[in-house]
């Protein structure tokens, strides 16, 4: 008859055998659902057609005082909740859309949720920055410290502004609403990530990019890749090693928002190929400006590539005016009306990079890959 000591000993060998994986330690993995705003259906459809699943049910509708309201149309009690809304056309409207969304799916027991942003509403407003008036008058005008005299003229000293940090009030109002992930693209500042206390992953338009200048421009390698400021120089230098060609950068002076005081280029495009690389254009003035600028400095040829084409205002006929082989885009923004209205745009889908995104999330593997590859 075996001793205690061995009955004990032989229990405690064949134990990790014998029993069940505590059910906390148990991985789980929940299924997916993916649900569109109203901004940007076409693209979200292109997602789900990627990723071979249906398009979740959703009714977005307004009340007769303008409130929003959102039915989520099937269950999503456990699942991993993915919501498609791009910062687009009416944009406080949209962005109130997914918060309302991303709370109803929370509170109706979703697993995950996590906000699909192909562009970044209010990712210009993310810092207090200094402004450069060139306003003249009296002394005392509300806005300005110091007020100078200069050739008999009373002009304005940079001054501290009291703008918000709009970014960074987004960034809290979609944690509170209860995401728990970002998927945004070429935010305009990276430094947003940094406002938000949830992952975020920033994907980059640049092997997109990179691809289409490949296949569309036949002397691309006597190309030179031009940065329209100097805060797009990181791009640009990325983009231009990984072409092997050179670079150069355009600074520029701005009176006020969205008009452009004066420009300076710094690099040789005389008889080369100048591919204008940019991560948005709204009204297109700092763009057009930039391609002149390149084509009085002797460039051959002038290709505007962005990854946000939002084409506010007088863009579309700025773009029609100006001497511009091709404006490349990306669809992170619907482009339809903006093909129709001018032939210079050209659309790059991006839709398989979000769909390649929101898979290796669910799966959890590693997104680092899409940083750049462009997934076939």
């Amino acid at each position: 008859m075996p001793s205690l000591s061995e009955s004990v000993r032989a229990k405690s060998l064949l134990g990790p055998k014998l029993e069940t994986p505590k059910p906390h330690l148990q991985k789980r993995m929940p299924n997916i659902k993916v649900f569109s705003g109203s901004s940007h259906p076409d693209l979200a459809q292109r997602i789900v057609d990627r990723l071979g699943i249906d398009l979740g049910k959703v009714v977005t509708k307004k009340f007769s005082n303008l409130e929003t309201c959102v039915e989520i149309g099937e269950s999503v009690r456990g699942e991993d909740v993915y919501i498609v809304q791009s910062g687009s056309g009416e944009i406080n409207d949209n962005l109130m859309e997914l918060l309302i969304m991303i709370n109803a799916c929370k509170i109706a027991s979703a697993s995950r949720v996590t906000a699909v942003i192909p562009c970044f509403p209010y990712a210009r407003q993310d810092k207090k920055d200094k402004i450069f008036s060139e306003a003249q008058g009296k002394a005392g005008n509300a806005g300005a410290s110091k007020i100078v005299m200069k050739n008999n003229e009373w002009k304005f000293r940079a001054v501290q502004s009291r703008a918000p940090i709009s970014a960074k009030l987004v960034a809290n109002m979609l944690s509170v609403a209860g995401a728990d992930h970002i998927i945004t693209m070429d935010l305009h500042a990276s430094q947003i990530q940094g406002f938000f206390d949830i992952p975020v992953d920033n994907l980059y338009a640049e092997p997109a990019v990179l691809k289409w200048i490949k296949e569309n421009i036949a002397e691309w390698r006597n190309s030179i890749i031009v940065s329209p400021d100097a805060g797009g120089a990181k791009r640009v230098t990325s983009i231009a090693d990984r072409l092997n060609v050179e670079f150069a950068l355009i600074h520029k002076e701005r009176k006020k928002a969205n008009e452009v005081a004066s420009m300076v280029l710094v690099g040789d495009v005389k008889d080369r190929v100048a591919i204008l690389v940019d991560d948005m254009a709204d009204t297109c003035g700092t763009i057009c400006h930039a391609a002149e600028k390149v084509m009085e400095a002797g460039a051959t040829r002038v290709y505007a590539i962005l990854t946000h084409g939002i084409f506010s205002g007088p863009a579309i006929s700025r773009i029609n005016n100006a001497c511009f082989e091709a404006v490349v885009v990306t669809n992170t923004i619907p482009q339809e009306e903006h093909m129709k209205d001018c032939p210079k745009v050209r659309c790059i889908d991006v839709s398989m990079m979000f769909a390649e995104a929101v898979r290796r999330t669910h799966n959890g593997e590693s997104v680092s890959y899409l940083f750049s590859n462009v997934p076939y």
